[in-house]
């Protein structure tokens, strides 16, 4: 008899929360019982789930009694404050934000690279930025086989990225409506919030992130760009590995590992882009070929749902592979 779980989603009605229930559903997850929680604005809500009609609860500090996982996306402030009193009830929580993400104690986690990380669990574990999750999904097999020595990565990012608000503004910005007074979506490319480094805060993550994930000797380099498109992340990628390689070889590593479809054919202008990945779970990377620029260099364009699989399917991938592991 298959064992199940009693599962929590907190910050249900949300972009990411939505997309969580529906993987959930998809991935036939093994359920006896599931809570919806959100914001006192948002309680009250229906959600149907499996035929089920299910009502949006106030997040409270008893919400975590008798739950076994409890998949947040609530953001870093809600994060912090309720994760560790799920702990106190042994709920283990898989967390959206970046609030957990470089505590040393808490592992991040993408289950094709690094599920080895969640024997250390402790009960918090820790969903890496959407666009970390793809970047390090495509080169995990690469530098398994070929050292990486240095990458360098600038994204095309959805607005999506930004929720609910970052698809409504530009929506209403291209009906020639004013949204907000920032800087418009609609024709335009625009840069994420900036850190005291010159940086912005998500090529902070992504350097970070990929260090605390794949290996903390590769050298990263990484400018991110929010995009005027409703889904799905872009990654222009070069890499630099330490040995030589054939781009045979890389097309059949990749084509071979967990998690990535092939989409490289430059002879019928075959090519992942956004609209094509919409609601899959995979990585896809095309655009193959040799960076005659430096020795051993390489480009890849590398393209996925950033709701799936850089944001809900991981979280709920991270969930399958703790119980495949038994460690529940």
């Amino acid at each position: 008899m298959i064992k199940t779980y009693s599962i929590a989603i907190v910050g249900a009605t949300g972009l990411v929360g939505r997309k969580m229930l529906q993987v959930l559903d998809e991935h036939n997850f093994p359920i006896n019982e599931i809570k919806l929680f959100a914001s006192k604005k948002s309680a009250g809500t229906k959600i149907i789930f499996k035929n089920q009609e299910l009502i949006v609860e106030e997040l409270n500090p008893k919400s975590f009694k008798n739950i076994d996982i409890a998949l947040f996306s609530a953001g870093s402030d809600i994060s912090k404050e309720y994760a560790p009193i799920a702990v106190e009830s042994k709920c283990i929580v898989i967390d959206n934000s970046s609030a957990w993400r470089m505590d040393k104690n808490v592992p991040l986690v993408v289950p094709e690279v690094n599920s080895k990380a969640l024997y250390n669990h402790n009960y918090i574990i820790a969903n890496p930025n959407c666009s970390t999750i793809q970047l390090v999904v495509a080169l995990n097999p690469l530098h398994q086989k070929f050292n990486i020595k240095r990458v360098v990565c600038s994204t095309y990012q959805s607005v999506s990225g930004a929720g609910q608000k970052g698809i409504d503004k530009l929506k209403a910005e291209l009906k020639d409506e004013i949204y907000d007074n920032n800087i418009k979506y609609a024709y335009n490319t625009v840069f994420h919030p900036f850190s005291e480094n010159r940086f912005t805060i998500e090529e902070n993550k992504m350097i970070n992130e990929l260090h605390k994930i794949l290996d903390d000797k590769i050298q990263i380099a990484v400018t991110c760009v929010r995009v005027p498109t409703l889904g799905g992340h872009a990654e222009s990628i070069n890499i630099e590995f330490e040995k030589e390689f054939q781009i045979e070889d890389i097309k059949y590593i990749l084509s071979n590992s967990e998690g990535i479809v092939l989409m490289d054919n430059f002879k019928e202008n075959v090519y992942p882009y956004p609209e094509i990945v919409n609601d899959s779970d995979f990585v896809y990377v095309g655009r193959i070929r040799k960076d005659t620029s430096v020795k051993n260099g390489l480009y890849m364009w590398v393209v996925a749902d950033n709701l799936r699989k850089g944001a809900a399917t991981n979280a709920v991938q991270i969930a399958e592979k703790i119980i495949e592991l038994d460690l529940i």
